[in-house]
């Protein structure tokens, strides 16, 4: 059987939470965001090993956060890029040196905490048996097209039409695909000066390595982006423990 692990983007600077450290290490509960992340991959029987991509500054911290909550399966801390692409990216490299090619692997944001059991079980059996899995939820809104970019004294936004529901999917993460998969996206990036995209399954799609196959996702797996979703993250923590 394939083996399974996890590549953790934890690069973040966290610019939108205007924290003195990077939202990922701040502690809820006892413990971090990152440490809450590795203790679910810890937990799922078919994850062998968790890899770490973060800032150099903090690998020493990463690697004491991770054998204080007992991360037996931590393997090694692989250097952030500028941005998550190229973090992604680094991590992808680091791997390709050190995992059989056949390895599933699923990227995976830091700042997604509650991430559940089943959806890492969802990943990897669609990874396996389509070729690869996306995380996501159907949307329960209709979404509206700005159709003007505010500047100078136009500060009104204003919107002439509007997608429906039912054409869009809310991606999350993880993102999984098998070793290789990801190897060939990364050698393609190179051949084709592609510096940039904003997660792997925008990458995916442009590169042409479709269809995407969806692992159902849930809207408790939700990214800490703005101060108000610690609040929310601490409030489900509490009703999970009681």
């Amino acid at each position: 059987m394939n083996k399974s692990i996890v590549l953790i983007l934890a690069g973040g600077v966290g610019s939108r939470m205007k924290l003195s450290i990077p939202k990922q290490f701040v502690v809820v509960d006892g413990l971090t965001v990152l440490q809450h992340t590795m203790l679910a991959f810890q937990q799922h029987q078919l994850i062998s090993s968790i890899y770490v991509v973060t800032s150099p500054e903090w690998h020493d911290e990463v690697r004491r956060q991770a054998e204080k909550a007992d991360i037996s399966k931590f393997a090694a801390c692989v250097n952030a890029g500028e941005n998550s692409f190229l973090s992604a990216k680094n991590g992808i490299q680091y791997l390709c040196e050190k995992e059989d090619e056949n390895t599933v692997v699923l990227i995976h944001d830091a700042v997604r905490p509650l991430v559940s059991q089943d959806i890492i079980s969802r990943n990897i059996a669609v990874c396996l048996s389509r070729g690869n899995a996306i995380t996501a939820l159907a949307s329960q809104e209709s979404y509206m097209v700005i159709a003007n970019q505010p500047g100078g004294n136009d500060t009104e936004i204003n919107s002439h039409e509007y997608i429906p529901r039912e054409h869009l999917l809310r991606a999350q993460t993880p993102h999984t695909f098998l070793l290789k998969e990801l190897a060939k996206m990364m050698q393609e990036c190179e051949e084709r000066g592609i510096k940039y995209s904003q997660s792997i399954f925008t990458l995916a799609n442009e590169l042409g390595h479709v269809p995407l196959h969806i692992a159902e996702g849930e809207m408790i797996n939700f990214k800490l982006t703005l101060p108000s979703d610690f609040t929310f993250f601490q409030a489900v923590l509490r009703e999970i423990s009681e």
